[in-house]
């Protein structure tokens, strides 16, 4: 149900955006630090909202539907955000485009995947590049104005977040060339796909897509 509690805390990864956007738009000490904050709270919410889901035994197909577009809405925002600012330190633009174009690559092989009912399983190597990933977001979300706010200026902010997000590329090219391998042993198959339902069951408006 829409309601259930891992399903609000995936909805909220959503609901958190325009907030983050907002507070990256006043380009103010505190709003960086706050964006920082929003980030990383709604970050946390996608390793709380699968391990409740699991404790409950309630894991549903909504959840298994929003779950990935959460997070990957999040991520986009997030890497926009510091793009269109000029927020992302010397070369680190480079690796934002290779997450992005990882982000894409995995959700086009889970749509395919998905018409052979065949599931594409996260490795425990994808769970460490999203933790690089969303700690290197944050960190760069607050950047050095943000650490001053937070009496951390002290720190490379800068220098730690562009480290995180490289860390995270490197991640991304190996989750991302075991994802493709994984899609293409299945495609030389030559699986027929499952059969689509009728035009007269699919929801109005949807065009018949996933």
């Amino acid at each position: 149900m829409p309601t259930d509690l891992p399903n609000l805390l995936t909805l909220s990864r959503i609901a958190a955006i325009p907030l983050l956007v907002a507070l990256v738009a006043l380009r103010t000490p505190w709003g960086d630090a706050a964006a920082c904050f929003v980030f990383s709270i709604a970050a946390i919410t996608d390793y709380f909202d699968g391990k409740i889901a699991r404790q409950r035994q309630t894991v549903s197909g909504l959840g298994r539907m929003l779950d990935p577009i959460a997070d990957k809405l999040l991520v986009a925002a997030a890497l926009m955000l510091l793009a269109g600012l000029g927020r992302l330190p010397g070369l680190s633009l480079y690796p934002a485009i290779l997450i992005m174009l990882r982000e894409i690559l995995v959700s086009g092989l889970r749509e395919y995947l998905a018409e052979l009912r065949i599931g594409l399983p996260v490795t425990r190597l994808a769970k460490w590049k999203t933790g690089f990933q969303m700690g290197a977001l944050g960190t760069l979300l607050a950047g050095e104005t943000g650490a001053a706010v937070l009496h951390l200026s002290f720190l490379p902010v800068a220098l730690i977040g562009e480290a995180m997000l490289w860390t995270a590329a490197a991640l991304t090219l190996l989750t991302g060339w075991d994802y493709l391998t994984a899609g293409l042993r299945h495609a030389g198959r030559n699986t027929p796909p499952a059969p689509r339902a009728p035009a007269a069951e699919r929801r109005p408006g949807s065009l018949g897509q996933p």
